[in-house]
């Protein structure tokens, strides 16, 4: 990938906080909901409920696609992004709490539910496989859907030392 196009979409993740995230329901429907996110580079993280139908879903089918926008007041101004995505819970506690002072930082809001059992919210990891990136600023309907190699995920999960 190249490195202005790598910018635009990490620059991109880091000033939003909500996805749009559909999974594959094992009825064949497809489920879209939002979703409070954080990301390491291209790879983002969110918390699910392990009683809701998002997380039954994954396991069912780990194929997420994913759709992040901002606001926008004239069609010229449309930016966003869709990404086709794997699903992968973590498992190491050390990213899980890793991850939780990330999502601290950019969603302070959740400091009053506490810190998450991963029993009861694991975490998911969503892993970009294609991107695409949607700009009208300047040509209207303009996209570039571009591969997503291991080189381009940059940092992500592994060994934290706080």
């Amino acid at each position: 990938m190249k490195t202005e196009l790598h910018d635009f979409i990490v620059d991109f993740l880091d000033r939003h906080k909500i996805l749009t995230l559909a999974t594959n329901r094992p009825d064949g429907w497809p489920q879209a909901t939002t979703v409070s996110y954080v990301n390491d580079g291209l790879v983002l993280f969110a918390f699910i409920a392990r009683v809701g139908q998002k997380y039954r879903n994954i396991q069912h089918d780990p194929r997420l696609s994913i759709a992040i926008a901002g606001e926008f007041r004239h069609a010229n101004q449309i930016r966003g992004l869709s990404m086709a995505a794997r699903a992968e819970f973590v498992s190491d506690r050390r990213e899980f709490d890793h991850v939780w002072k990330m999502f601290l930082t950019r969603h302070p809001e959740f400091n009053s539910v506490g810190h998450p059992n991963p029993a009861m919210a694991p975490l998911v990891r969503m892993v970009p496989e294609w991107i695409s990136v949607v700009d009208y600023t300047n040509v209207f309907g303009h996209s570039e859907l571009t591969k997503v190699a291991p080189r381009d995920l940059g940092a992500r999960s592994g060994a934290y030392s706080d």
